[in-house]
């Protein structure tokens, strides 16, 4: 048998040893800070990611969120628009030196978030939503305040030694589409990002308000956009709650909140009441997408359904949306995981595939793809498809588990025992971590009582 660097058989405590130390390590990183500086309020405060962590975290875990929320728009215009509002606004923050960079992603529903380390994106739902320039600079005013502040340093600070890494792939997959799609995805996507994007406090929220409109009215827009980017967001939540549920939960909202931003107009940005708007220019620059709005409704409200199990009413507005905008990524993607809930594979296959062809090199197309190819029996096909999403996503563990798959589906033990030692060096938990642990057992590349594992691609099914 080929030598694959395991000089001896490990025990399944060394093993699991092994997974947890690669979490902490990951999580806590060399030379943590003990304190530093706010870059808004100038005071010291408790600190244990540095800025350099920021920056690291944010590289290591945003891909795999823009991938989660369908990629970035491949409409240009609208995401170099976007983009170049950022820019001006970060431009003038206290924190202009942060490597920023803004998205418009293809995800439906209605929200915006921001990484430690200046990634920050908005979802196509909630730009359908907005109405002004100005009311696209107060939602990333409010997402590069939170960067400012370094509100999510200093909540995992407050967390890290605690709680550890944690992925959100599967959970948030879970809450939408039920508990058979969840068990397909696993861990995949999402690597780390749970901590990232935790909700933020009141206080945090109030904080980033504040500098939002700050940076706003230095940019010379009118803040007036703030207050009706808050007077949507309230009017959508009372009239359709579930259309927010997620941008309610991690940034919640409140009537004090609007009664400040209004209060602030009237005594410290009393002089910015001349202050354009820029209502047409925003319509103008985001025209191509709002051409597409009806199939986002659509598909915003197939996902609302599949999220309550009604699998055949979402497959015809899922459908619905289609015909309406044909090569949609997001749309294609989404009638992909409406057949795998359905338990109808070979239905949802080519629709992966098509979303592949629309949008080459964006990973969860691939993703979803190999898993469909395993489920089919196609294990080289699976393989080169793991691959690629291992190249075009490095890092997240489940890749190796799906390699390792594939290469035991196609009998190559060895190849298979390599992927299965990369992958439970960085998770030993699941239906996947125990199919590697019993297949290296039954091998004999590790010392353990021999077991067995659910099916790790469908452990319901």
């Amino acid at each position: 048998m080929e030598n694959i660097n395991i000089v001896r058989r490990w025990t399944r405590r060394e093993f699991l040893r092994a997974g947890s130390l690669a979490a902490l390590a990951a999580a806590v990183g060399p030379g943590l800070a003990a304190c530093a500086k706010n870059p808004v309020t100038g005071e010291s405060q408790f600190m244990l990611v540095s800025e350099k962590e920021e920056i690291s975290l944010d590289k290591q875990a945003s891909p795999r969120q823009l991938s989660t929320d369908y990629g970035p728009i491949r409409d240009m215009e609208v995401n170099d628009y976007v983009s170049g509002v950022g820019t001006s606004l970060s431009g003038v923050s206290h924190r202009p030196d942060m490597p920023y960079n803004f998205h418009v992603v293809n995800a439906n529903y209605v929200n915006a978030y921001a990484f430690p380390g200046g990634t920050i994106a908005c979802t196509r739902g909630i730009l359908l939503e907005l109405d002004s320039e100005a009311e696209l600079a107060g939602l990333l005013g409010h997402e590069i305040g939170h960067v400012n502040a370094r509100h999510t340093a200093a909540r995992m600070s407050s967390q890290l030694l605690i709680s550890g890494l944690v992925g959100v792939g599967g959970a948030v997959v879970g809450a939408k589409y039920g508990n058979t799609w969840a068990a397909l995805a696993g861990g995949l996507g999402g690597f780390g990002a749970s901590m990232l994007l935790a909700s933020y406090s009141r206080d945090d929220e109030r904080q980033a308000d504040s500098l939002g409109m700050e940076y706003m009215t230095k940019a010379g827009y009118n803040p007036d956009g703030m207050v009706e980017l808050m007077d949507m967001l309230n009017d959508q939540h009372d009239s359709e709650p579930s259309a927010l549920e997620v941008m309610f939960a991690t940034h919640p909202m409140s009537s004090e909140r609007l009664a400040t931003a209004r209060k602030s107009i009237l005594n410290k940005y009393a002089g910015t009441g001349e202050f354009p708007l820029y209502r047409e220019r925003f319509m103008d620059n985001t025209a191509s997408l709002r051409k597409i709005a009806p199939a986002v409704e659509d598909l915003q409200k197939a996902e609302k359904l599949m999220g309550e199990k009604k699998y055949g009413q979402a497959e015809t507005l899922v459908g619905s949306a289609l015909k309406k905008a044909p090569g949609d990524y997001a749309g294609l993607l989404i009638m992909s995981k409406c057949y795998v809930a359905q338990e109808k594979y070979d239905e949802a296959l080519p629709y992966a595939e098509k979303a592949r062809a629309v949008y080459p090199g964006e990973p969860q197309a691939m993703q979803l793809g190999g898993l469909l190819q395993i489920k089919s029996g196609k294990y080289e096909a699976a393989y080169e498809d793991f691959k690629e999403y291992d190249k075009a996503l490095p890092g997240d563990p489940y890749a190796a588990f799906y390699k390792g798959y594939s290469q035991e589906g196609m009998g190559h033990v060895d190849q298979a025992a390599r992927e299965y030692v990369k992958f439970l060096k960085q998770v030993n938990q699941g239906e996947q971590a125990k199919h590697a642990y019993y297949r290296l057992v039954e091998w004999g590349y590790i010392q353990g009582e021999a077991g067995h594992a659910a099916d790790p691609l469908f452990p319901e099914a």
